[in-house]
Order: structure tokens, then C-alpha cells, then sequence
């Protein structure tokens, strides 16, 4: 039975037949653009630690000041463009995307490139934060799950195109085309927006929390910077207890400012909504294990198989690919059906996928390999776009940009989360299996405890999935009894 919309479901503007999917090409190039970004640059750090003369503990924030910014500054950004229109932030962002770009492919040092990455993530979280709701906006309610799949399928193509592009670009121009091919896509992204996209502004007389933007600031920056050194440097040290302690009490600092405001950066009452908080809350739980998982299985891939970098490549892009053909026909599937269940039965998928990963082992080919990760990719597939459509749909219209940042900070947090996460569960379990020094490089484990460390990993994940399904399952009934008190009070009015 298909579910009922929640009553402040927003409303899409107007659009032609044939606009609608010019718009969802602009949108595209964006995000296709920030999301290659956040992967082709892995590929390129031995290569800049080479040629630019520095070591890995400073090339590194090469990635980290990116990611550092985007996770910051989402949900700033995404509530001036509730304020201001959507329109106008995201040009400008991919504007400063694009001359970052060309920026950083210029750099003479690594400084100049760290500076111009900040500048490049100032760009990019414009394009993340706001994506989703230009979407939201555009279609209408019956077709946004399937538009808001095949903008997961774009997130799926710049992560499977990033490594293989990047190592590409790197082997045959060198590092610095790895920046400077963004040049021609985000002119063509910028003309594609400036002419398709909407210039819709809300009325007048907001403010902006000036307050509550930095406060979120601070607490973003210092939890980010906590998880992200805290693995290498010790959880025990004094500097990153101070950094996650800090982070807990600006959260309490900002949820208490944002009470006293009639117009707060974050409007709280979106999360008196039980079915938005819990769709949000197992968005960030799937992050962390997608964010975290991934991570271990080039280790097994690479140290326990034997396979080179090219081949491991490969088979890292079985995930993606699944997903990335999974989405959209997920996303059709909740338009029709309701997007509830298509999300709880992603959920279920994935936890099984999980446990399926759990059992590899040393002996374990290619094709065994390939059947467990499709699974993983096609429920992941199953659970993301109908569960971005439910967030969505439950935000009011002048809600929508802070709506769309949270749910892309969901993604990021859980990624920055979830990587140190498990990978110190990884790490723990290695050494425990294998008796050896805790001091030890894991990498130069046994394979046996390495295997063990891998299904610890999956274990741990299809239990954490489990539970998001639980929290999922709890959703579902409830919206089905909103649906029937609606389909009573209508039958009696």
C-alpha cells in the first residue's frame, strides 16, 4: 500500500517535462565534480609527497583541509541558502570550485595547495549542501524518489571514476591534471546552472544566526579534528581529549542557544518529527559502516590476496557499481510503494551483505568475492535514495537547504566517524588474534590475523546495520498508522 505524504511534504516548483532534467544535468555536474574530487586526490598523495618535497604528515592535509571544510561549514552554508535562494550560493560555489581548481594545478608548493584546497571544499560544500534540495524542488513528490536516485547513481560514478582517472591523469600528464581537468566541467556545470536552475528566493526579513554558526563551527572542527588524529596520536593524549570534549559541550552550547532563537541556524523542530530523526540517525549509522568498511577491504584485498593495485582497483568498484545501478530503480520503487519499506529492506540487505562479508577468507576467489559485495552495494542502493526522499519530503520548503546539509553532513560525519572507528576495531582485533605488540604495523600481521580483523570488522557491521533496521522497522509502523488515522479522519470528514 502506498504511504501517505507527510502535510508540509513541499510542493516542487512548476517545471517543463524537459527543464526538470536539464536541472538535474546542472545539479549533476556539481555533484559529480565535488565527489570525484573527494576520491581522485588519494590516488596523488605519494606522488605529491614526492615531487613537492614534503613528508605524509603534511601532505595529508591535502585531503583533511578538504574534508575539514565541507564538514564545517555545511550547515552555515545550507541555512544562508534557505535564507537567500539556492540558486545564486550554488553558482558561486562552483565558480570557486572551478578557479580553486586551477589554483591548486598551479601550486608551487604544498602550503599554496593546502590553501587552495580550503578554497576548493569552500566551493564544493556549496554544491553537496544544496544539491539535493535544488532536486527536492524541482520534481514533484511522485517522481523524487527516482530523481533523488539518480543523483546517488552521479555519487556512485565519481567514486568508481575518481581512482581510476586520477592514476591515469597522474601517470601519463602528471599530478597537476588531476585539478586542472575540473576547469572545462565546472564552465560547462556553471552555464548549464546560470541557465536552467531556478532563481527562486524566499521572502524577506530572515536572520541569519550568526551565533549558533560559529558555535557549530567550532564544535564541527573540533570533533573532526579529534576522530581524525585521534587514531595516530593516541585516544589517551591530552590534545584530543580536549578536542572531543570540546566538541560535546559546544553541542550542548549550541542546542541551547538555538532554543532561545525565533530564527536559529537549525530550526529543532524538525527533529520533534520522529520518522526525520530516525531517517537521519540510520543514514549516519549506514555512513560510518560504508565509510569505515571500505577502508579495510583494500588491506584484505592487496595483503591477504595478493592482487596489485590495478586489480585491486577493479574489484573495489563492485560496490559502487552496484549501487550506483541499485539506486535509481530503488528510488522509482518508493515513489510508487512509499519509501519506508524499500529503505528497511535496503537495511536488511545490507546487514546480510555484511555477514556474508564476515566469511571471507584467505581461499576465497574472485567470484566469491564478487557475490558478497554486490549485495552490500545493491542494499545500500535499496536503503539511500528512498531514505534521502523521506528526509526531504518531511522539510518544509523553507526548510530545504538546511534539510539537504543534513543529511550530506550525515555522510560525511559518518564517513569521518566510521573510518578511525573501525579501523581501530580493525587494528585491536589483528593484534589480539595474532599475540602481537600493540605497537606493531598491522599491515606486517600475519594473513590469518588479518582475516580475523576483516570478519571482526563485517561482524561489527552487520550488528550496527541490524540495529538501523530495528530503528527503521519502528519508522514504518509508525508511518503506517499515521496513514491510517489520516485515511480515518478523511473518511469521517
Amino acid at each position: 500500500m502506498t504511504t501517505a505524504p507527510p502535510a508540509n511534504s513541499p510542493p516542487a516548483v512548476p517545471q517543463g517535462e524537459v527543464r526538470k532534467w536539464w536541472i538535474m544535468l546542472s545539479v549533476a555536474m556539481g555533484v559529480f565534480l565535488s565527489t570525484i574530487d573527494g576520491s581522485i586526490v588519494n590516488v596523488a598523495l605519494p606522488t605529491l609527497e614526492d615531487e613537492l618535497n614534503t613528508g605524509f604528515a603534511t601532505v595529508q592535509w591535502v585531503v583533511i583541509s578538504y574534508l575539514l571544510v565541507i564538514s564545517s561549514m555545511m550547515l552555515g552554508v545550507a541555512r544562508l541558502a534557505d535564507m537567500t535562494g539556492k540558486k545564486r550560493i550554488y553558482m558561486s560555489g562552483m565558480a570557486l570550485f572551478t578557479v580553486a581548481s586551477v589554483l591548486c594545478g598551479l601550486a608551487p608548493s604544498v602550503g599554496f595547495l593546502i590553501a587552495f584546497r580550503v578554497l576548493q571544499g569552500l566551493g564544493a560544500v556549496a554544491m553537496q549542501a544544496l544539491g539535493v534540495a535544488i532536486i527536492t524542488e524541482t520534481f514533484p513528490r511522485e517522481e523524487r524518489g527516482r530523481a533523488l536516485g539518480i543523483s546517488g547513481t552521479v555519487v556512485s560514478l565519481g567514486i568508481i571514476t575518481g581512482p581510476t582517472l586520477g592514476g591515469l591523469l597522474i601517470g601519463t600528464v602528471g599530478w597537476r591534471a588531476i585539478f586542472l581537468v575540473n576547469l572545462p566541467v565546472g564552465l560547462i556545470g556553471l552555464l548549464l546552472v546560470r541557465r536552467h536552475v531556478p532563481d527562486w528566493r524566499p521572502p524577506g526579513g530572515q536572520r541569519f544566526d550568526r551565533a549558533g554558526a560559529v558555535i557549530m563551527l567550532l564544535t564541527l572542527v573540533a570533533f573532526a579534528l579529534g576522530r581524525t588524529f585521534g587514531p595516530e596520536t593516541g585516544w589517551n593524549q591530552p590534545a584530543i581529549i580536549a578536542l572531543l570534549v570540546g566538541a560535546a559541550v559546544g553541542l550542548v552550547v549550541f542546542l541551547a542557544v538555538e532554543r532561545r532563537l525565533s530564527q536559529p541556524m537549525i530550526d529543532l523542530s524538525l527533529f520533534r518529527d520522529s520518522l526525520f530523526s530516525v531517517s537521519l540517525l540510520t543514514a549516519l549509522l549506514v555512513f560510518i559502516m560504508v565509510g569505515g568498511g571500505l577502508l579495510i577491504i583494500p588491506f584484505y584485498l592487496e595483503l591477504v590476496q595478493g592482487f596489485e593495485t590495478q586489480q585491486v582497483g577493479l574489484l573495489m568498484s563492485v560496490f559502487p557499481i552496484a549501487m550506483g545501478i541499485t539506486a535509481p530503480i530503488a528510488g522509482s520503487l518508493s515513489d510508487r510503494w512509499g519509501s519506508r519499506g524499500i529503505s528497511l529492506l535496503g537495511l536488511v540487505v545490507v546487514s546480510l551483505a555484511c555477514a556474508g562479508v564476515a566469511t571471507l577468507t584467505e581461499d576465497t576467489t574472485v567470484p566469491g568475492y564478487i557475490l558478497r559485495m554486490v549485495p552490500f552495494g545493491v542494499g545500500v542502493g535499496l536503503f539511500q535514495s528512498p531514505n534521502n526522499s523521506a528526509i526531504m519530503g518531511a522539510a518544509p520548503r523553507e526548510r530545504l537547504g538546511v534539510a539537504s546539509g543534513l543529511l550530506a553532513l550525515s555522510r560525511t560525519l559518518g564517513q569521518v566517524t566510521g573510518i578511525p572507528l573501525i579501523g581501530a576495531i580493525f587494528a585491536s582485533r589483528v593484534i589480539a588474534y595474532g599475540s602481537l605488540d600493540s605497537d606493531i604495523d598491522v599491515t606486517d600481521a600475519p594473513i590469518d590475523a588479518m582475516v580475523a580483523g576483516v570478519q571482526t570488522v563485517y561482524t561489527v557491521a552487520a550488528i550496527l546495520i541490524a540495529v538501523a533496521a530495528g530503528l527503521a522497522l519502528w519508522a514504518f509502523v509508525i508511518q503506517q498508522r499515521r496513514g491510517q488515522v489520516a485515511a480515518r479522519a478523511g473518511s469521517t470528514g
